[in-house]
């Protein structure tokens, strides 16, 4: 079955933690996951304020900069996993070096019929 594992983070304070990952840790752990089969998708992303977001009311379209509301963590990346159950996605989840400074939210992938 497979997995989203959203990485969230405060971006101010990311990088400036005691138990702060660097990029080399995140990649080797991406690398670990990868060669266990397990990895089909990870991607970091850029800066909330990069962020678009679209609404669509009434059939009107709103476009606003940034994220839709404003919370401490944001979204900083994720990880699309091929796991055996919901346990082998926490424990991947649990690997994630960015979890140490913020959060990790597990959820299974709904397989639409396209």
């Amino acid at each position: 079955m497979k997995y989203l594992c959203l990485v969230y983070s405060d971006e101010n304070s990311l990088h400036n933690l005691p138990d702060s990952p660097h990029d080399s840790e995140c990649q080797a752990y991406a690398e670990k996951v990868q060669g266990s089969g397990r990895m089909l998708a990870a991607e970091a992303l850029q800066p909330v304020s990069t962020a678009t977001t679209i609404r669509v009311r009434s059939g009107k379209v709103s476009i606003t900069d940034g994220p839709f509301a404003e919370t401490k963590e944001q979204l900083a990346g994720f990880y699309l996993v091929e796991a055996h159950d919901l346990n082998e996605a926490i424990q991947i989840a649990s690997g994630i070096p960015a979890a140490r400074v913020g959060s990790v939210e597990v959820r299974p992938v709904r397989q639409l019929a396209v």
